[in-house]
């Protein structure tokens, strides 16, 4: 009787194991942890105050203020798209708020809502402009950018009569909504601003919701590739609207910050350039400027490392000067490994 060997079967790339270390490159924020932690013992050992414990709030709020808007701009620049107006939108946020319930004599957190409104139309009109014309998001945000910028400055001196904002400090509604938004308290010594909390709640359910909800699939399917998208019954134009109110809400959330740590006062000139940093700290945080890739987490070290870096750049008594052009290559570096290190995962 004729007997056979059996061999194994070839395996299934498909469903083979794949490594720790293989696992760990494709997470798109690895690269911006290594450089976290790289900064942080660099100036714990060159800058004696980033070693005291009470500097720690502080290092914190200077990254929680970019950190919040870091939030949606990550998961627009995932789903492909950029906002350049997300910068002045948070002026306009806190502007709309404080001249309204100035104006009109109103309790504050009215006039907080009427911005509210505000904000998210601006992302609904940058989304509907954008899908309408197919234009370049850059394109369509810039001019977004300039009109908030010239409405920003024109408003405030016709209703103020200078660049900044009336007062709204002795209003109705005012402390409470002081203590949302611009509040602090202690722990262990160190002094917490409320924003921190904001900041890590808001990228806890981002984060959540972009790797395991249908929506954070959609995210990345349309930045990846909006056509096949669409093909297989993704709602594009949806989402990419949805994302750009999500930055309006952000920015209308960090323009309450504004105002409020600011005692109800707004400078109409503030916010240009803010968009840049929301920007950068995303791109080191392991978004890729071509959209389908990155992480919420990713943009949070991002936005660490921004506060690590302009703190420590003072707290080691260097000249501040050359923290623009630390940026500026932090950006560059942080563009190659992250696009070299998905090119190793996707490799593997």
């Amino acid at each position: 009787m004729a007997s056979t060997i059996a061999t194994p079967a070839d395996a299934d790339d498909r469903v083979s194991a794949r490594s720790i270390g293989a696992r760990l490159l494709s997470r798109p924020e690895i690269g911006s942890l290594v450089g976290a932690a790289v900064i942080l013992v660099f100036f714990v050992i060159t800058a004696e105050p980033f070693r005291q414990i009470n500097n720690t709030g502080t290092i914190l709020y200077q990254a929680a203020l970019i950190g919040v808007m870091a939030v949606p701009v990550s998961l627009l620049m995932i789903g492909g798209e950029f906002d350049l107006s997300a910068g002045v939108a948070v002026t306009t946020s806190g502007l709309t708020a404080g001249i309204f319930a100035y104006q009109f004599s109103v309790n504050v957190w009215v006039g907080m809502a009427v911005a509210l409104v505000f904000a998210l139309a601006i992302g609904l009109f940058n989304g509907w402009l954008l899908m309408r014309t197919g234009l370049p998001s850059f394109l369509v945000t810039l001019g977004t950018f300039f009109i908030l910028q010239g409405l920003n400055v024109a408003v405030t001196r016709l209703t103020s009569g200078a660049v900044a904002s009336n007062s709204i400090s002795d209003m109705d509604g005012f402390s409470t909504a002081k203590a949302v938004f611009a509040s602090e308290f202690k722990l262990g010594g160190v002094t917490i601003k409320i924003i921190i909390v904001w900041w890590i709640a808001f990228v806890a359910i981002a984060a959540w919701m972009l790797l395991r909800t249908k929506i954070g699939n959609w995210i990345f399917a349309v930045g990846g590739d909006a056509a096949s998208a669409r093909a297989v019954g993704v709602p594009v134009k949806k989402v990419k609207i949805g994302l750009f109110m999500t930055v309006g809400f952000f920015a209308w959330f960090t323009g309450m910050q504004l105002l409020f740590v600011q005692n109800g006062v707004v400078q109409s000139g503030e916010g240009v350039g803010k968009e840049f940093l929301y920007i950068i700290a995303a791109v080191v945080g392991g978004c890729l400027l071509t959209g389908g890739y990155g992480s919420v987490v990713g943009g949070a070290v991002g936005a660490l490392i921004f506060g690590m870096v302009q703190l420590g750049v003072v707290y080691a008594g260097w000249n501040p000067d050359w923290f623009k052009a630390f940026l500026g290559a932090m950006l560059l570096l942080a563009t190659i490994v992250n696009l070299v290190v998905k090119n190793k995962a996707d490799a593997r």
